[in-house]
C-alpha cells in the first residue's frame, strides 16, 4: 500500500470530524464562544491600563478653600472613585461591610486651615477601613501619603540625602491584558484538546460508530492522525477568532511573528489532544470520561498559569508545574506575544512538549478501545 493510499483514510476522517464539529451546536459553543466569554471577562478586568483605583466614601467637615480644592482634584484624579451616596459615616460603614466601597476618608473641620501663624495650610486625613479589607486600607493610606508628600513639597523644601525611584522595564505598548491573554489562549487549547474528545468518543462508542469503524481496514494510527489534523485546524480557527477580538476590542499588542505562534498552537493542540484521546478512547461512557478528564485538567488549569501567575506559588509548586503539559504552551505563547521570541527561541518549551507527545500518545495507543 502506497503512502497516498495510507493517508486517504486520514484525510477523509479529518474532513468528517470538521463537518461533525460545525454541525454540533454544543461543540461550536465550547470551541469558539466559551473561550470568548473568558476573554471578555478577563479583558474587562485587565484590559485597561489605568492602574490602581479605590472605591471610597469621602466625608468632609472642613469648609476651607484648600479642602474644597483637594476634594475637586480627588474626584478628577481617577485614583479615587468617590461614592456620592455615602454622605454619612453610618452609610459608609454599611457600604464597607457589604464590600461596596474599600474605605472611608474623613477630613476634620480644621483640615486645610492655616494654624498657629503658619504660612501654609495643614491637616490630617483619617482613613477608615473594614477589617476584612485591611490590605486595601493600608494601600490607600500609602497612596494618600504619596499625594500629600507632593503637596507638602510645594510649601516646605526638605531635601533628603537618600531616595528611591521605581522604573518599569515593560514596553510602553504592553498592557496587563497582553500578559493575561496568553493564559486565555492556553485555556482555549486545553478545552479543545481534552474536553472535545472526552465528550465525543464515549458518545460514538455508545452509538456503535467506532465499532463499525473497527470492522473496516482502518488502523488506529490513521484514526488518531485524522482527528489530530482536524483539531489542529479547528484550534487555529479558535485562536484566530480570539486574536481578532482581542486586537479590536482590547488593543492587544503582538510583538512576535504569527508563524511561530501558529506552530506552537498546533504543537500544543496535538499534545493535549493526545490526553483527550487517551481518556476518551479508554472510557466506555461519559460517566467514566468526565471525572477522569476533570482530574487531568484541573491541575493544569490552576497550576500552569492559566488564570493565576505561577510566580505567586511556592517554589516547590513552581518546580512541579514546570513539567505539566500546558505550562510550556502558555509560557511559549507569552514569550512570543510579549517578548517577540521565535519558535527557535522557545526550543526548551517545544522540546518538553515533544517529550510529552511521545509519552501521551504511547499511552493513548495502548488504552484506546473501539467499544
Amino acid at each position: 500500500m502506497t503512502f497516498k493510499q495510507k493517508m486517504l483514510p486520514v484525510i477523509t476522517f479529518a474532513k468528517i470530524d470538521i463537518r461533525r464539529l460545525f454541525r454540533d451546536r454544543v461543540a461550536i459553543f465550547f470551541t469558539f464562544i466559551f473561550p470568548l466569554i473568558f476573554l471578555f471577562v478577563f479583558g474587562g478586568i485587565f484590559g485597561s491600563n489605568t492602574g490602581v483605583s479605590f472605591d471610597v466614601a469621602l466625608l468632609s467637615e472642613s469648609k476651607s478653600e484648600f479642602s474644597q480644592e483637594f476634594i475637586t482634584k480627588a474626584k478628577e484624579g481617577g485614583i479615587l472613585k468617590i461614592d456620592e451616596t455615602a454622605t454619612t459615616l453610618s452609610i459608609a460603614n454599611e457600604k464597607m461591610k457589604r464590600g461596596e466601597i474599600d474605605a472611608t476618608i474623613q477630613l476634620p473641620a480644621d483640615f486645610g486651615e492655616v494654624k498657629n501663624g503658619q504660612a501654609f495650610p495643614s491637616g490630617e486625613a483619617t482613613i477608615l477601613y473594614n477589617q476584612s479589607n485591611e490590605q486595601g486600607g493600608q494601600t490607600l493610606a500609602a497612596v494618600l501619603n504619596s499625594i500629600f508628600e507632593e503637596i507638602n513639597a510645594e510649601f516646605v523644601t526638605n531635601e533628603v540625602p537618600f531616595s528611591v525611584v521605581a522604573v518599569s522595564t515593560a514596553d510602553e505598548r504592553q498592557t496587563r491584558f497582553d500578559y493575561v491573554f496568553s493564559g486565555l489562549l492556553g485555556f482555549s487549547v486545553l478545552s479543545l484538546g481534552i474536553f472535545g474528545p472526552t465528550n465525543v468518543f464515549p458518545k460514538l462508542k455508545q452509538r456503535g460508530v467506532l465499532r463499525r469503524y473497527h470492522t473496516t481496514p482502518l488502523k488506529v494510527w490513521q484514526y488518531f492522525v485524522g482527528n489530530v489534523i482536524s483539531n489542529a485546524m479547528v484550534g487555529i480557527l479558535s485562536v484566530a477568532t480570539m486574536f481578532i477580538v482581542a486586537t479590536i476590542v482590547f488593543d492587544l499588542t503582538m510583538r512576535g511573528d504569527y508563524l511561530s505562534l501558529t506552530l506552537l498552537i498546533v504543537i500544543g493542540v496535538t499534545v493535549l489532544f493526545g490526553i483527550g484521546l487517551a481518556v476518551g478512547g479508554w472510557a466506555k461512557n461519559e460517566s467514566q470520561a468526565a471525572p477522569l478528564a476533570n482530574i487531568v485538567t484541573f491541575p493544569m488549569m490552576f497550576l500552569s498559569g492559566t488564570f493565576f501567575p505561577r510566580y505567586a506559588m511556592p517554589d516547590w509548586l513552581q518546580n512541579v508545574s514546570d513539567f505539566l503539559p500546558l505550562t510550556p504552551v502558555i509560557d511559549g505563547v507569552r514569550l512570543i506575544i510579549t517578548e517577540g521570541k521565535t519558535i527557535i527561541d522557545i526550543a526548551p518549551q517545544v522540546g518538553l512538549l515533544a517529550l510529552w507527545a511521545v509519552i501521551i500518545y504511547a499511552i493513548a495507543f495502548r488504552v484506546f478501545r473501539w467499544e
